[in-house]
Order: C-alpha cells, then sequence, then structure tokens
C-alpha cells in the first residue's frame, strides 16, 4: 500500500483476531489505497484538460465528474482489479472454459441462502445493487441526459465488463445475477436522480416567482 498501510496495519493488529471476515476489511482499504493513487491520475489528467477546453461545466457538475471517476474507479479495484496494483502486474486467462460463466438466474444466488453465513447472500444481492446506486444518481448528470434507457443500457454494459474482466482475470466468480443487480442499483439510483432533480426545478421555481 501506498497511502494507507499505517491505518492498515493498526486495523490489522486490533481487530485481525476479532471480527468475522477481515479479508473484506482488508480489500476495501486495499482498494481505496490503489483508487487514491490512480485518482490522483485523473485529477492531473482532468486539470490539463480544463486548461484547453472552453466550454466548461458548472461547478457542481464538474464536482459530478470527479465524484464518478473516484467512484468508477473504486468500483473496478473492489471487483476487477482485487489483486494487483499496476497494469503489468495483470495476469489474463483467456483459456477459461465459458461453462464457468454462471448464466442460470438466480441459481447461485439462491445457493448462498443455504450457506452458514448469510454475510455472502446480502453481499452479492444487496451488495450489488449499493454498488450501482451511485452510478445511476451520478452518470446523467455526468453525461448532461436525464435519460433513463441511457444510463441503465450503460450501466449493464458496464456490469458485463466487470463480470467479463473477472473472468478472464479470475478475480471474482462471472454470474448473471451480478448484472441483474447492478441493473436494479443503476435504476433506484435513476429514479433518486430525477427526485432530486425535480425538487430542484421545483425549488428554483419558486424563487424566480418571489
Amino acid at each position: 500500500m501506498l497511502f494507507l498501510q499505517p491505518l492498515y496495519e493498526y486495523i490489522f493488529h486490533t481487530y485481525a483476531t476479532r471480527v468475522n471476515h477481515f479479508a473484506l476489511i482488508k480489500l476495501i482499504l486495499y482498494s481505496l489505497d490503489k483508487t487514491l493513487f490512480y485518482f490522483i491520475i485523473f485529477v492531473i489528467i482532468r486539470l490539463c484538460w480544463l486548461l484547453f477546453i472552453r466550454h466548461r461545466r458548472t461547478l457542481k457538475s464538474e464536482a459530478c465528474v470527479w465524484i464518478f471517476a473516484f467512484y468508477v474507479i473504486l468500483l473496478l479495484m473492489l471487483t476487477v482489479f482485487r489483486d494487483t496494483y499496476f497494469p503489468w502486474q495483470l495476469t489474463f486467462n483467456f483459456h477459461r472454459d465459458l461453462s464457468e460463466i454462471n448464466l442460470v438466474f438466480m441459481k447461485e444466488t439462491i445457493k448462498l441462502t443455504h450457506g452458514q453465513s448469510l454475510l455472502d447472500f446480502f453481499y452479492n444481492s444487496l451488495g450489488n445493487v449499493l454498488w450501482f446506486i451511485p452510478f445511476g444518481l451520478l452518470f446523467p448528470e455526468v453525461i448532461q441526459k436525464n435519460k433513463m434507457g441511457v444510463t441503465v443500457i450503460v450501466g449493464a454494459c458496464l456490469s458485463i465488463c466487470i463480470e467479463g474482466l473477472q473472468f478472464i482475470l479470475e478475480t471474482g466468480v462471472s454470474d448473471i445475477d451480478d448484472v441483474f443487480f447492478n441493473v436494479c442499483g443503476a435504476i433506484i439510483g435513476f429514479i433518486i436522480y430525477k427526485i432530486i432533480y425535480r425538487f430542484l426545478i421545483r425549488k428554483n421555481s419558486s424563487f424566480m416567482k418571489k
């Protein structure tokens, strides 16, 4: 780790033997550390880009772009690039049999309900929904188009890309259920975005009338 090593060592020595599924905490901290590194690269590139363009976004819209970038990087680090820090460390496994991809809807999710711990079930279902809510919430503002269809399609494509990369890199289980839950999260996020959007429009209209 480049940034969070002291924090990780403190948490490890304090809670490693007390907390179940400590590997999940390690994954989150490791992913956050990598996200900070690549987000700094994004910031540098974005600032250089802003120096050369004429038509700039509003401050609110630009802030959404930065938050969205951080979110996407963190999402990829948590789901795809779990075991590596730099691109040259990646190992591709194109020899894998496509039969290892689960295409039977809800097959693996239902299996998790019969396990000893329900944490895996909630992480697989609710977790996948929650992780894509920010996508539905931020993406319309980033592309400056409040179209649910576009948001859902792009969200589904992102989810499919994640599942495909997990398969090739062997960093996760490629499952159609994940795509379904991710799309549900994107839809929920977009609904929240529309509610906020309409509220702000009504608020601005009331202010202008005054």
